[in-house]
């Protein structure tokens, strides 16, 4: 899975936002604040990665125990999914 083509993150009065581009601006009605740790793994999807990746990598990079780490990875896929920004697949 990875982010759709057509968003970006954009640092809007301090807060990281998804943002639609091109044709994205007409169909995309929601606001999406990403935190530290979304703007990390926003980065991470920007290439193809699957669950696995998403934890080891979250793993490596904070203090964070792996049950923990797999919860907060769910609720950021199902809140992507959920506002369709991903594209290959996941099933929330």
């Amino acid at each position: 899975m990875r982010i759709k083509d057509g968003f970006i993150l954009k640092d809007i009065a301090g807060e990281m936002v998804v943002v639609p581009v091109g044709e994205n601006l007409v169909d995309f009605g929601a606001m999406v604040v990403l935190n530290d740790t979304g703007v990390f793994l926003w980065n991470l999807l920007q290439d193809e990665k699957d669950e696995s990746q998403l934890l080891q990598a979250v793993l490596d990079e904070y203090d964070i125990d792996e049950q923990d780490a797999k919860q907060d990875i769910t609720e950021f896929l199902d809140s992507l999914g959920d506002n369709n920004l991903l594209s290959g697949s996941y099933a929330n």
